[in-house]
This record gives C-alpha cells, structure tokens and sequence, in this order.
C-alpha cells in the first residue's frame, strides 16, 4: 500500500484530499479495501463504521501497521453502529460530523448473505437479510444525505452485487439477490431524488471477489470455487484490490457529471 502522502495522482481530480469519507461494514472485507483505497488516494479524514467495537479496533490497527510510513496528520473514526437502527445511524452521522464537520462521501457497504433453498429460508433469517441489505443502506444513504444537503455536494456510493442482474448458480439465495437488485433501483431513485441538492448516488456491484472470508469458505469447498472461476469469462475470481480504482472515481470529483449508474465489476460473468 502506498502511503497517500507520497502518491501524486495521475490526475487531481481523482484525490480524495480534504474530503470526510464514511464506510459502513469497514471492519473488514470489501468494507476495509475501501478505507485502503481511500487513504491511498488522499483521504485524511475516515469514519470507520461497523457492528462491534472489538472488529473496528482490529481494522484500525490493521490500516495504521499499512500506513507505517505516513507523515501527515491522519484522522480516523471508529464508530458502533447497528445500520438497521435508524437511531444509532443518525447518532454515527451526528458524531462524524461534530468531530470533522462534514460529510461529503458515504460508502454504504455494510451486508450480509446466507444461502437456503427458498423454501427452506428461515424467514427470521430472511428478515434479518433485508433489514441490513436494504434498509440499513437506505438509512445510511439518508442520513448521510442530510448533512450533505445544506452544502450542495455530496457522493454516495451503494454496494451492490452483480447478483442485482443475474442468478447465482449453483447455489440458492434469493433474498440476497432481491436484496441486491433493490439497492440497485434505489441508487438510481435517490439519484434523481437528490440531483437538485448536488450529491450523487451510484452503485458499485462487485462480482465473486476472494475477501479473507470468501477464502475461508471455499477453503473447504474447492469444487464451488472451481465453478465460480469457470463461469466468470476471466476466468478467476476478483481480488478486493481490483475494485480500489472504481470506488475512488465514484468517490471522487473525477465521476463529478456521474449519477444513478451501476458498475459492475465481474471479471465479465454477467455477460453470458
């Protein structure tokens, strides 16, 4: 990892330097690869965001012992929250905001998946799914609107799946992928919903990307990830850092006229 003090961005606009950056589910997975790529291109204001206390002082640790080499003031916020709780969600946006006094990106990644038959799905467990997958990001996604209206430019970027568009074979999740295609049409009704105040929303929907857990799981099932590399036309799965580039052009100023629209990043899967 690059020190974001010692990296000249190719072009300016890409720089993430000045700006607040929220991302729920940042204890770890997908979450934490963006805190990387944020921090790489400039940010020197982080909100970590996630479940337990205990997780987000191990992301912490896990970012700084990366950023040995930094010499400039870095910030980071390690904040509790349950994002299916409307009122932990406002109390993290009231606290990102009374220590660094705006918001202007939110990164709502915080999701779950499990897979049953659907006849078979617990329907606490389905409950549960939705709750985090879809009302725990409408509620970051508002909240975070809130504070990025009076000052008439905002980005938030909803983490999708590519499971917004097809069906996952050969295991079954429906939940998961209704879940993902209502983030989808959400990003896109929010977009136009909040033009007019400036902030932009977007969807990044990553294919089947080898995060710590994803490779714990497969470790084993390797007759699943040989599946998964089989249907996928580049033939392997995702690394977390494959997405670093996205997720900072949607964050960032360079994606400025960007809004309402999906990126898929899927080692092309979805195009059979």
């Amino acid at each position: 990892m690059t020190p974001s003090s010692l990296l000249t961005p190719t072009l300016s606009s890409f720089s993430l330097r000045d700006k607040v950056c929220v991302v729920t589910g940042a204890a770890r997975g997908l979450g934490l690869e963006f805190c990387r790529a944020f921090l790489d291109a400039g940010c020197t204001s982080l909100v970590l965001v996630d479940l337990k206390d205990a997780d987000l002082k191990d992301a912490i640790a896990e970012l700084k012992r990366d950023l040995s080499g930094l010499k400039e003031t870095l910030n980071i916020l390690a904040l509790e929250c349950n994002v299916t709780d409307e009122a932990s969600v406002k109390v993290a946006f009231a606290k990102t905001v009374e220590t660094f006094g705006s918001v202007d990106v939110v990164v709502a990644s915080a999701g779950i998946v499990e897979n049953y038959s659907a006849l078979d799905y617990p329907a606490d467990s389905a409950k549960l799914l939705y709750d985090v997958n879809v009302q725990g990001v409408f509620l970051t996604a508002r909240e975070g609107a809130r504070f990025m209206i009076p000052n008439g430019a905002g980005s938030i970027i909803l983490i999708g799946s590519m499971s917004a568009n097809i069906v996952n074979i050969p295991q079954p999740q429906t939940p998961y992928n209704a879940s993902k295609a209502a983030v989808k049409h959400m990003a896109a009704s929010l977009a136009v919903e909040w033009a007019k105040h400036g902030i932009r929303v977007n969807c990044l929907s990553p294919g089947y990307m080898l995060t710590k857990l994803t490779r714990t799981i497969l470790e084993g099932n390797p007759e699943l990830k040989e599946t998964w590399e089989k249907l996928t036309p580049m033939g392997r799965m995702g690394n977390p850092e494959d997405l670093r580039g996205a997720i900072v052009f949607m964050a960032s100023d360079a994606s400025r006229f960007m809004t309402g629209t999906e990126i898929r990043i899927d080692g092309g899967y979805t195009c059979i």
